[in-house]
């Protein structure tokens, strides 16, 4: 079943276009990622399906409702948990979410119900009547997915959800994000700019750049699309020509004083490449990661940790330039 559904969505700021006829389905209980440098247009993206923005053409549905008729609707279908912090530090965790609950209207014995399971989804019932102040950041994390899961909503967005976390916060973190799925039958949608992170947890996932789709499909076939050993060569005036001209040598990327190839049996051809290329400072070889999907479509690299300011910053933007 279609949880979102997008058809040519479109966003222009003063004729500059943003998101370019995006079109996209996410199925139920889907865990789908988009990826893409600063200024690709997922967050526009993100807005626009979450009713923080208006498209200028194209529509989209999500839970069967309009984004632009419908808003009401699509808002009580959804839960997003920002980048930045934004549970009440000086509050304790379950008045964060008695507040959440209060907010979307929960009656109180459901409000109640319901803080005690997510509490308990997220593990943090022992620490429910503890000020947030004093939580860890990766506590923090998990109270604000538990906040996001309060009303039963039927897709979660997720931005950037361990940026900044240690790697146990992270790895607990994930491990939170494939159980939601699963037990509260949600489709998340993630936004990150951490690789190991998108081929985890993605069913399938999106590369986004100059506001179009460049691919889309699981992150093992997208790997599978680079056909061969990536060889990670720094070099000074490398010799290209020459380099091109190996029939084992199947494409040639330059970027920020690399070159990356993608060779056929590199353990075989390695030692041809580096008499080939010129004075080489190091080599790496690798199979396939999808950092090397993301310069195969965009011709550049993603720099992990390297996010611009999340959803709730553009909001906060977006409303003082109103005001």
């Amino acid at each position: 079943m279609q949880i979102i559904k997008t058809e040519n969505l479109t966003k222009k700021f003063n004729g500059f276009t943003a998101v370019d006829n995006l079109n996209l389905e996410v199925q139920e209980g889907e865990i789908f990622g988009l990826l893409g440098p600063n200024g690709a247009g997922k967050t526009t993206s993100i807005m626009m399906l979450t009713t923080l923005l208006k498209p200028s053409s194209g529509t989209a549905k999500v839970n069967n409702f309009d984004i632009v008729n419908q808003p009401d609707a699509v808002r009580k279908s959804i839960g997003v948990v920002f980048q930045d912090p934004s549970s009440d530090d000086t509050l304790t965790g379950y008045e964060n979410l008695k507040l959440h609950g209060l907010l979307y209207g929960m009656p109180a014995d459901l409000r109640e119900q319901r803080i005690k399971e997510v509490l308990k989804l997220v593990d943090l019932t022992d620490r429910r009547n503890d000020l947030v102040k004093k939580y860890s950041g990766g506590m923090r994390r998990r109270l604000e997915l538990a906040r996001g899961l309060m009303h039963h909503p039927k897709v979660l967005f997720l931005d950037e959800p361990t940026l900044g976390l240690d790697p146990q916060s992270r790895t607990t973190i994930w491990a939170y994000v494939q159980e939601l799925a699963k037990k509260e039958k949600i489709s998340i949608i993630l936004t990150t700019h951490y690789m190991d992170e998108a081929d985890q947890l993605c069913n399938r996932l999106a590369i986004i750049d100059h506001g179009k789709i460049s691919a889309l499909d699981s992150p093992s076939n997208l790997k599978k699309v680079i056909g061969g050993d990536v060889v990670l060569v720094k070099v000074e005036n490398p010799n290209l020509d020459e380099i091109k001209k190996l029939d084992f040598v199947k494409k040639t990327q330059v970027h920020d004083g690399y070159v990356t190839l993608t060779v056929a049996n590199a353990s075989e051809n390695l030692a041809r490449i580096l008499q080939t290329i010129g004075k080489v400072e190091s080599v790496d070889v690798h199979l396939p990661t999808l950092n090397d999907v993301f310069l195969h479509y965009t011709g550049k690299e993603i720099r992990e940790g390297s996010a611009e300011g999340g959803w709730g910053e553009r909001v906060m933007s977006f409303r003082s330039r109103k005001n």
